[in-house]
């Protein structure tokens, strides 16, 4: 009789940013054999798109949905009232979840063994209790950059010499306290959560707590080329059992699976793409478009819209700009140069499927909220960046990117319509075959990790044959 493949149990964190990543590492492990539950919210099961045409190409792969207790008409952000639900209402619907499905599969005549293991996301710390309660080991897959982690596992030593909180307002001042960053980090990349008075802010210490408790995973996953953080993960390699790094996790799943993954490009996605920018995108000259996108959390004020929008038409390339319905609140009525403007050189959308957007010919930049998912997806393209942080990890990617990877410019946080028309001139234009050179290297980095030989590629079989092993331990 054939031993039953192991069968893990994911649950991301319920937004669209930390889904993608962990839906790319499912599929990985269905090509594999392995047996995957992939855990939505019932909000977030019900807008998945290709959840059907997954199921059809990965037979491994199964979709479960449980409640998290908001209002249909929340807007589920990263807010307190998410990370409340996650704790109070998401909790016991995922253990029971999971004891229904160990229940089923103890049937004789079951298609799907009992789960081996939970992978979930690292900010979906109450697993860890789920899991230690029902003798399942928890795999930490984590979604920000591991710098961003690296340095939130770092804020007890920051706080016992001084460092934080800050003792004056001057956010220029170089933040020491965290080996292998050592020249890089200033005050100002840190997150928000950092820049409280007291060291026992409620803030500043649960994110310390949240972080701190991913040391009870038996193994860490990382998204990310092992060449490009080695600095940092070296010293992770202290406090975890075992590290895999994977990244990117999109350009690895191509690798992989080829053409099946290109013909869903938008798995992981909440929002439908809007496919006529493709038609406008292949009117435009080779590398002259610049692509405008602040992710799915990022929300901008109306005044920076009108800066941006005048920005980018002042600029004279060609611009192709995301933006969500919900980017800024309420109506407002834009001034006739800028539509005059968008009709002769831009077009602006609600989505696109964005890895095909950076793959396209006539893109030749990227002007970027840092997200970590869209730094990865700008790399393996060979895209170089502007960059406009706005929350979490995105200023210390910023601060990577454009300082030590030299793949990219900063954008003021207080950006004004003549710094963004400069910004984008200068990186379609004089400084582009400089940044370009930096960029091919660091891609070709990326691009040679997912390819056989490779250590992301190494590394995913290993992963696997350590599930594989927690098979038969279990």
């Amino acid at each position: 009789m054939a031993m039953k493949q192991p069968h893990v149990v994911i649950f991301p964190f319920p937004l669209q940013g930390h889904m993608k990543p962990l839906l790319c590492l499912a599929e990985l492990l269905c090509h594999a054999g392995l047996h995957v539950t992939y855990v939505n919210t019932h909000h977030n099961h019900q807008r998945l798109a290709n959840r059907q045409a997954l199921s059809i190409h990965f037979p491994t792969l199964h979709f479960e949905s449980i409640s998290d207790g908001l209002p249909e008409d929340d807007p589920r952000t990263l807010n307190s009232q998410l990370l409340i639900a996650l704790k109070t209402s998401i909790r016991p619907h995922f253990r029971e979840l999971l004891k229904t499905i160990s229940f089923k599969a103890e049937s004789n005549d079951a298609l799907v063994p009992p789960p081996s293991c939970i992978m979930t996301d690292g900010l979906v710390t109450f697993a860890f209790d789920v899991g230690e309660e029902l003798g399942l080991p928890i795999l930490s897959f984590n979604v920000p950059c591991p710098r961003y982690l690296w340095t939130c596992l770092c804020l007890p030593k920051l706080i016992e010499n001084g460092q934080l909180p800050f003792q004056d307002d001057d956010m220029n001042v170089e933040i020491t306290g965290v080996p292998g960053m050592e020249g890089l980090l200033h005050r100002q990349d840190l997150p928000g959560f950092c820049r409280v008075k007291q060291a026992d802010h409620p803030s500043l210490q649960f994110a310390i707590n949240e972080t701190q408790t991913l040391k009870r995973a038996s193994a860490l996953i990382l998204d990310t080329v092992y060449e490009l953080d080695a600095p940092c993960i070296s010293h992770m390699a202290l406090m975890f059992p075992k590290i895999y790094t994977l990244g990117p996790l999109h350009a690895l799943l191509n690798s992989q699976i080829g053409d099946m993954s290109r013909g869903l490009a938008s798995h992981g996605s909440l929002w439908k793409s809007d496919l006529n920018c493709m038609t406008w995108l292949d009117s435009q000259p080779s590398k002259s478009v610049i692509y405008v996108s602040f992710g799915t959390l990022v929300h901008l004020t109306r005044a920076q819209v009108i800066e941006f929008w005048y920005g980018l038409v002042n600029s004279g390339h060609p611009f192709l700009w995301v933006m969500r319905s919900d980017i800024t609140s309420g109506d407002h009525q834009i001034p006739a140069e800028l539509e005059n403007g968008t009709k002769e050189r831009g077009c602006i959308v609600d989505w696109v499927s964005q890895e095909e957007v950076l793959a396209h010919k006539s893109v030749g930049g990227f002007l970027t909220h840092s997200g970590w998912n869209s730094t990865l997806e700008s790399i393996v393209a060979g895209l170089p960046m502007i960059c406009w942080p706005k929350l979490g990890d995105h200023y210390i990617i910023s601060r990577t990117v454009c300082r030590q990877w030299k793949i990219g410019l900063q954008l003021n946080e207080n950006c004004d319509r003549s710094n963004i028309e400069s910004m984008v001139q200068t990186l379609m234009g004089s400084k582009r075959e400089e940044i370009q050179s930096s960029m091919d290297a660091i891609s070709k980095l990326a691009r040679d990790s997912v390819a056989e030989g490779g250590s992301s590629h190494n590394n995913l079989e290993q992963l696997i044959e350590y599930i594989r092993n927690l098979q038969h331990q279990n």
